[in-house]
């Protein structure tokens, strides 16, 4: 049984990663749906926690059926951190997460995420004072490194493991990677056989099926996986990768009723929570995602990204249904 702290996750959890628009509450209701053991909200600026900004404060939300839950903060400013974690901790999560992995420009040109792997005295303080500040589990997610030449994770298990954290996970490619070639799972496999490394290690990086799921589990000895962008638009990989786990078979590929269902329940989830006219607006990014390789697609997804009305978006999908339910879809 995997656990952090208290919280027991089952002897081989798949996480949702923390996902810039794309991992709010909506979206987390149909990966939970269909197998997430653990999630995250999406990161969330600890500058903007303390000044209330409202973009930030939203993403605080949580809801009872999507425990465990893990609040993921970022920041590179020692107190400013530990302020915001114990905003996050008044959300009542499960734990608190740090990112020290976020690659792009406007948090790791900043001095928090992913740059923090270039300074690891003020990562190590950050994470300590956060830890000692807060009753929750604080875990972390990284990266690799900064680049080739500064892959340190290692040394960034060992040491935050040594100040408390009670789990890492870690995406298998450097900053300067950003996310292309490929993730490189090697180092997170020598982090997971340290014998000095009592934590839980989860892995991140091209998990995409669940083939690739079990090969990182047998050859990496991972204690479980975080699945990012291989998520979005296809929320069944959790229980596909758990049924390849449990049988060594492959699941057949949702149908077109499947995909239907998700979409409705995503864009009713999303109307309740951001209000009809942002919650229409926001899903329309998803839509091509959920119906990917349908043919001639194009006229429903126009119609999908150009109606306003939640109940005429719904009558939408109602036509996509109809119009494809003799249609098998195929992988």
């Amino acid at each position: 049984m995997i656990k952090i702290g208290n919280i027991e996750l089952g002897e081989f959890p798949l996480l949702l990663a923390p996902m810039e628009d794309v991992s709010d509450p909506p979206f987390r209701a149909v990966c939970k749906d269909n197998g997430a053991d653990m999630m995250y909200t999406e990161f969330i600026s600890s500058e903007g926690l303390i000044r209330d900004a409202r973009k930030s404060l939203v993403k605080l939300d949580i809801f009872e059926y999507e425990r465990p839950i893990g609040i993921q903060i970022f920041g590179g400013d020692v107190e400013v951190m530990k302020e915001a974690a114990l905003i996050a901790e008044g959300a009542s999560p499960d734990l608190v997460d740090i990112n020290y992995g976020c690659p792009v420009k406007g948090v790791a040109c900043k001095g928090a995420g992913a740059s923090l792997l270039r300074d690891l005295p003020r990562m190590v303080r950050i994470t300590e004072e956060i830890v000692k500040a807060v009753k929750l589990p604080v875990t972390v997610k990284t990266r690799l490194g900064w680049d080739d030449d500064t892959k340190n994770v290692p040394e960034v298990a060992e040491r935050l493991q040594d100040i408390g954290i009670q789990a890492l996970s870690i995406h298998g490619r450097t900053r300067v990677q950003m996310y292309k070639g490929s993730a490189d799972w090697t180092l997170i496999g020598e982090i997971k056989n340290n014998p000095r490394i009592k934590i839980p290690i989860f892995g991140n990086g091209d998990i995409t099926t669940p083939e690739k799921a079990l090969e990182a589990k047998m050859k990496y000895g991972v204690d479980g996986i975080m699945i990012g962008r291989a998520s979005i638009g296809h929320p069944w990989i959790f229980n596909e990768i758990k049924h390849y786990l449990k049988t060594g078979q492959l699941l057949p590929p949702p149908g077109v009723y499947d995909r239907y269902l998700v979409a409705k329940k995503h864009l009713e989830r999303s109307v309740e929570w951001k209000g009809e006219r942002v919650g229409v607006m926001e899903m329309r990014r998803h839509y091509s995602n959920y119906f990917k390789s349908f043919p001639n697609f194009k006229e429903h997804r126009m119609k999908l990204v150009t109606t306003d009305d939640p109940k005429e978006v719904l009558a939408l999908l109602d036509d996509v249904l109809a119009a494809y339910s003799d249609w098998e879809f195929v992988a």
